[in-house]
């Protein structure tokens, strides 16, 4: 059975990896994996709209990839 992550008390954090424009901006909630275990996702454009949930595992690894460069650039 899977159970709604309620996100309305989330505090957002912008990615320091946006392009600063309001553009093409992503937001994460890394409070949230303290108490679910998970981090939320969103486009910064469409707070209301839905959010990705990662498990923390996967978003660190995640993380770690585009810091050390393992992304090309757009």
């Amino acid at each position: 059975m899977k159970t709604a992550l309620d996100l309305s008390g989330a505090e957002w954090v912008k990615s320091s990896y946006s392009n600063g424009n309001e553009g093409e901006c992503v937001e994460f909630a890394p409070g949230i994996a303290a108490t679910a275990g998970v981090v939320p996702v969103r486009d910064s454009k469409h707070p209301a709209g839905p959010a990705l949930v990662f498990p923390v595992e996967a978003w660190d690894s995640f993380t770690a990839a585009v810091r050390s460069g393992r992304f090309p650039t757009v």
